[in-house]
């Protein structure tokens, strides 16, 4: 459908190793669009690489440190002399930290900060000014679920800064979305990745906890970013911007109390106002 056709357009992924990141660079160029890889781990980017340009697209790969500002304006410089454009933005790459509140270092909170939140600006700047100039351009931000509700289990310095995230989406949606430049975020729930999985096996309660708030009865995939990828960079999105998109298989949908419809619960009657 030409609403999602890419052909020609020029997309810049961070993470794109790996994870939420292949994903996405994959579905952009499957959708036509040519691709600049991001992503510490470089023989995963090449790979991702790989599988972009025997689908005949144009691939570039880059090991750029997206937690610093001076790396990230070179890497737009080259793509300024590779493809002399941008049109799409997957800023996805970033650390967390797991601390409890009491224990978590200044440093360790600015580390955080640095990564999540200063470096998704200065991705998002970089292309936002090409954007400008063009007058046209898209951003897909990826944010989580704990920018919303706490998730605790030493996640502060994680949701701080993902809710710092979100709110620098809706203020660049609103800054520039009248010069042609669209900024929505995605927010995930539990995504399974090498972490996530390293975590779960620490701890074989994890995934049923996880499970109990996921209606959908089902940890996300990194696939499951692929179509909510395509449609963001797309014409197809010309008039959403400012948008938070949950991810999460019903998971922010519920209430806390509730009972996802996989599971079994026993049946009797009740008054209305206990449910308030």
């Amino acid at each position: 459908m030409s609403l999602f056709d890419l052909t020609g357009r020029v997309a810049v992924v961070s993470g794109a190793a790996q994870g939420m990141g292949r994903a996405t660079a994959l579905a952009i160029g499957e959708a036509g669009a040519d691709v600049v890889l991001v992503d510490r781990q470089l023989a995963g980017a090449e790979s991702t690489a790989d599988r972009i340009r025997a689908l005949g697209r144009r691939a570039l790969v880059s090991a750029c440190d997206v937690s610093d500002p001076e790396a990230i304006a070179g890497l737009f410089r080259e793509v300024d002399d590779a493809f002399g454009r941008v049109d799409f933005l997957g800023n996805i790459a970033g650390d967390g930290s797991l601390a409890r509140p009491e224990d978590l270092t200044i440093a360790e909170l600015h580390r955080v900060l640095q990564n999540l939140v200063v470096g998704r600006f200065a991705m998002c700047q970089e292309a936002g000014r090409r954007m400008l100039a063009r007058g046209h351009g898209s951003i897909m931000n990826i944010g989580s679920l704990a920018s919303t509700t706490a998730l605790g289990r030493g996640h502060i310095a994680y949701s701080m800064a993902m809710g710092a995230v979100v709110q620098m989406t809706r203020e660049l949606s609103t800054e520039w979305s009248h010069r042609g430049v669209r900024v929505n975020c995605v927010t995930p729930a539990q995504v399974v990745n090498p972490s996530l999985s390293a975590r779960m096996a620490d701890d074989p309660t994890l995934e049923g906890r996880f499970l109990r708030g996921i209606p959908a009865g089902r940890l996300g995939r990194p696939e499951d970013i692929m179509g909510l990828a395509v449609l963001l960079a797309s014409d197809a999105s010309a008039w959403i911007t400012g948008a938070i998109i949950p991810m999460d298989g019903g998971n922010l949908a519920m209430n806390a109390g509730g009972t996802p419809g996989h599971q079994s619960f026993p049946v009797q009657a009740f008054r209305a106002e206990e449910t308030r």
